[in-house]
Order: structure tokens, then sequence, then C-alpha cells
């Protein structure tokens, strides 16, 4: 075990951070959850124009909201202060090897990652609700990008992404499973799958602009 953690701390090592200020200002408008607001709309919008009625529009809202709430909200609440394991930013073996961008260095604990856990539980749901190949491959490259803001900043080891990742996969796959339980998922078109893509790929065009003007 003390050999994985060792492990762990210097593939952190090796691909935090850079000496560009562009990439740190680019890496932190991409790991804000605010930035993502437009993509979220963006499935609500197709998940709007493919259900015929309120409660099907909702129903696939709460599962949604309860993705979030197993995949984050446990790892913060509980999981988090239990394990008690140090942020690379806080780790006082290495954390003044850490690159930090902006001095932002996250909370206390890092295990495991909620980012993985929260981007790939909701990337898993809509891509076994909606079953669009184009549109999982955006949604599960968006969860990997994610993934990697927080490696870049520093504020997570590859094992808290990796768990993060499991942990969201599961929890993702297990409300979809139960959303067929409670209902017939409806069927999806692809054309109303671009507007997502679209604003997924506008948001990040959005943070190349900020960067390059911060």
């Amino acid at each position: 075990m003390e050999e994985i953690i060792h492990l762990d701390k210097q593939l952190l090592l090796m691909v935090n951070g850079s000496d560009s200020l562009f990439m740190d200002h680019l890496i932190l408008f991409l790991t804000n959850a605010k930035t993502w607001i437009p993509m979220y709309v963006g499935l609500l919008y197709v998940v709007i124009k493919s259900n015929k009625t309120y409660r099907d529009v909702l129903l696939i809202m709460a599962a949604a909201g309860l993705c979030v709430l197993l995949a984050g909200g446990l790892d913060d609440w509980f999981v988090k202060p239990t394990v008690a394991r140090w942020r690379p930013t806080h780790d006082p073996e290495i954390g003044n090897l850490v690159d930090v961008a902006n001095g932002y260095r996250g909370g206390n604990y890092g295990f495991f990652s909620a980012h993985a856990a929260n981007t790939f539980s909701i990337a898993v749901f809509f891509s076994l609700l909606i079953r669009q190949r184009m549109l999982t491959f955006f949604l599960v490259g968006w969860s990997l990008l994610n993934c990697y803001t927080r490696l870049y900043l520093g504020v997570h080891y590859p094992g808290d992404i990796t768990i993060g990742l499991l942990w969201g996969g599961f929890v993702g796959w297990f409300v979809h499973w139960l959303y067929c339980r409670i209902t017939i998922p409806a069927r999806y078109e692809l054309k109303y799958c671009y507007v997502p893509i679209i604003i997924l790929c506008f948001s990040l065009v959005t943070g190349v602009f900020v960067a390059l003007f911060s």
C-alpha cells in the first residue's frame, strides 16, 4: 500500500501544473462547475424535446439530481471526512512541490474526487438514457477533461480520480437502472443532441478566450 501511495504521488507531480499562465487560467475556468451550467441546460432541452409529459421530464431531472447526491454528496459529506486523506496541495509530504494556480488549493481532504464522481455519473446516466454515440463521446470526454483539471491544479491524486470515476460510473448505471424500473425511456433523436454538444464546444472556446485575455 505504501508503494501504491508513493506511486500515486509521483504520478500527480508528473502531470500537475505548467509554466503557462494561459493554461492556469484555462484550467481554472474549465474546473468551475458554473462553466458547465449552459451544457446542463442543453441536456434539459434534449429531455424536454424527447419526452411528452412534465412528469417524464421531472422524473429525469430527479434522476440526475440523485446522481449528484449519491456520487458527490455522499463523498463530500461522509467519505472525505472519514478517510481524511490530504489533498496534494495540503499534503505535508509533497505540498510544497505541488504547482498551485492562482492560489487555488481546495479543501483539506481529497479522497475521492467529487468532480470525477459527479461528472461521470451524469455522463453515464445520460449516455445510457439517450443512447446516441456522438453525445456519449462528448459527455465522457467532458468528464475526463474535468478530471484532468483536478490533476493539473494538484487538488487530487490519480487514485482519487480513479475511485471517483468508478463510483460515479456505478451511480450513473444504478440510477439509470432504477429509472427504467419506474418508467419506459423515451426515444431520443440525434438532431436534438447537437444542442448540448455545440454548447459544450462553445464553452471550451469561451474558456480559451477568457484565458487569453485574463
